[in-house]
């Protein structure tokens, strides 16, 4: 019998809700502020957390890194000397530990918190494509089996995926299903004795596909609406596995097409309950969303680490090239946006094991737990996906041109990184589609769950506006970007309101206005995020004032760039859905909201480069 769902009953929910600190309900951060002292930052990470974000890095420095300068060209698993090296080099990960950090204890894992498992996602970053092989096998590849799986299942398959044994895929898109997952064709019908199901069917870009022993495949019964999940093992039979694609990056790891002819699937194979399937690929896309994010900030903090060492012995007119202007705009720049997005990242996966204690203290079992409290920040994790994977693709691309004809050469790595970087904006459902999940999301829990009061919180807009035509005495950097904070969430309440009252139904249609607003929360929450940090960084006496001083400086960087996104989006948005006296009073309604700033940016990029350059890395 399953004793895994998807979400708690609503009674147990709402009990846990009342109990717990209001910080813990997703999407908060719109429409009021976080006590500093709740965050979590990075700082913070136990001598233990950061043993393991190490242990990672080294083992992709010493077996992905090293390999590739002495071999000077990358691996590509469709190359049969290849696939041996890759698969030699998952053993080793296996060896150490690194394939069981999302599965419980009991079941041969390590059983990591959340939070730490997001840290190990941006530690294994370093292992250019083969993060997304280790990344297939502790996220998609098992946790279906973790939250979902009986416990004979678990007992069965954990174990082996744990110690790399078995290695693990997750097969959900067809060839006319993919942002559309459950319009999926492959189909599982009943046997005539009842014993299995005949599966039959196609899936595509299968990571881990030509090398996995386990399957986690989806596919609807008979007719059924909905999709169903099966655990399907490779000797089953009835599996015919294409040939390896050839790929624009991520060369080193796998993936195919997969072909389902007769596959005789036992009953107990089921996983969950029927039609439990699409219920099952949301929720486990979600954890694999913020890992993702994880990955983009790992990439980028890599990206800069490269980029100053190579700065910093390039010579050309007899300089460095780390001190001209140009290359230390891109260093501060990769920085501080890395530095941000940090804050944010682990804002969110602490809050998902607070919540998930607070699951666990209403009786609820540990997977549900964890699986609802992921779910619970589904507006967070698609704003991480969407960001983390838009600053791999920059940082790269930067970092890359500050290699300049070494970059786009072969032997440094660098267009390497560039290629795999820019799958990220791709997989775990495009970045389009997860910021406009992100509002639709927000608006489900406002409009249906009423979980978010949105419209109490717009109602304070006049009273915020008012005090904008005062004279604002505070010289403060902090109370000025909480006030800027405060105004992107306002214009945020304001252009969704309006937009919503005028186009109802059919803004749904116009995606162009939803991409804008989506913006507009992205930059919101990260924006509040860093400045909580330095909030907090701010109650702490302890830290190094020149680093607090650069980390203060990173802020006013990151809200002063978040304000001109958030401004330009704003005005695209009300630009196509309003005229006349509307359009005029709602643009200088946003200008008011969101005042510019004289602060000099040259000047913060330029401390932030020196500082990075100084310290030869990422320094934070």
């Amino acid at each position: 019998m399953n004793t895994s769902t998807a979400i708690p009953p609503k009674s147990t929910a709402k009990a846990v809700q009342q109990q717990e600190a209001p910080h813990l309900t997703g999407g908060f951060f719109l429409t009021d502020f976080m006590d500093p002292k709740d965050l979590f930052i990075s700082e913070e990470w136990t001598e233990e957390q950061q043993m393991i974000a190490e242990l990672v890095m080294d083992f992709c420095e010493r077996e992905v890194q090293k390999p590739f300068f002495k071999r000077g060209r990358e691996l590509e698993i469709s190359r049969p000397e290849d696939r041996e090296e890759v698969m030699a080099v998952f053993q080793k990960a296996a060896e150490l530990g690194l394939c069981s950090v999302s599965i419980p204890e009991e079941y041969g894992g390590m059983g990591l918190d959340f939070n730490t498992g997001v840290l190990f996602s941006e530690a294994i970053a370093g292992g250019f494509s083969f993060a997304t092989t280790i990344g297939a096998q502790t996220s998609i590849g098992s946790l279906p089996i973790v939250f979902y799986g009986t416990e004979a299942q678990k007992q069965k398959y954990l174990p082996g995926i744990a110690s790399g044994e078995l290695i693990a895929a997750y097969a959900l898109t067809e060839p006319s299903a993919g942002s559309d997952a459950n319009a999926g064709k492959t189909r599982a019908n009943l046997s005539a004795d009842g014993s299995h199901y005949l599966l039959n069917g196609q899936k595509i870009w299968i990571t881990n596909g030509g090398m996995a022993d386990v399957f986690i495949v989806f596919a609807k019964i008979d007719d059924d609406e909905d999709l169903s999940a099966f655990i399907v093992e490779k000797a089953f039979g009835g599996i015919t596995i294409g040939k390896e694609e050839k790929k624009m990056g991520i060369k080193a790891s796998s993936t195919v097409q997969l072909f389902f002819d007769d596959c005789p699937v036992p009953v107990e194979n089921l996983l969950s309950g029927r039609q439990a399937g699409f219920k099952i690929a949301l929720n486990i896309l979600n954890t694999g969303r913020i890992k993702l994010g994880a990955g983009g900030v790992g990439g980028a903090k890599m990206s800069v680490t490269r980029s100053v060492q190579f700065a910093k012995e390039r010579k050309q007119f007899g300089q460095a090239i780390a001190t001209f202007g140009a290359i230390r705009h891109k260093i501060g720049d990769i920085t501080t946006q890395a530095f941000a997005l940090d804050a944010a990242l682990y804002r969110t996966g602490h809050m998902v094991d607070e919540k998930t204690q607070a699951f666990l203290a209403s009786g609820m079992e540990a997977g549900e737990a964890k699986l609802s409290a992921v779910r619970e920040f589904a507006i967070e994790c698609a704003i991480l996906k969407t960001k983390g994977a838009e600053l791999a693709c920059y940082a790269t691309d930067e970092a890359m041109q500050i290699h300049g004809g070494m970059g786009y050469a072969a032997e440094t790595g660098m267009e390497m990184g560039y290629r795999d970087a820019r799958i990220t904006r791709i997989y775990e459902g495009t970045n389009e589609v997860n910021r406009m999940l992100s509002v639709a999301e927000l608006s489900k829990r406002t409009l249906k769950t009423k979980e978010i009061d949105l419209v109490k919180a717009g109602k304070a807009i006049p009273g915020f506006l008012l005090k904008s035509f005062l004279p604002f005495k505070s010289a403060a950097p902090m109370d000025h970007a909480e006030r800027l904070v405060q105004g992107m969430k306002y214009c945020f309440l304001l252009i969704s309101g309006v937009a919503g009252k005028k186009l109802r139904k059919e803004l749904v249609e116009a995606q162009e206005i939803v991409l804008n607003l989506a913006d507009i929360l992205a930059e919101t929450y990260v924006a509040e995020s860093v400045w909580l940090k330095l909030h907090k960084l701010h109650l702490s006496p302890n830290n190094d004032p020149k680093m607090r001083q650069i980390k203060q400086q990173m802020m006013e960087l990151s809200l002063y760039e978040a304000r001109d996104t958030t401004h330009k989006a704003a005005k695209d948005a009300i630009n196509s859905f309003a005229t006349g006296f509307q359009r005029r009073l709602l643009l200088v309604v946003v200008n008011r909201l969101l005042p510019g700033s004289a602060m000099n940016p040259m000047k913060l990029r330029r401390a932030v480069a020196d500082y990075v350059i100084e310290k030869g890395e990422y320094p934070f």
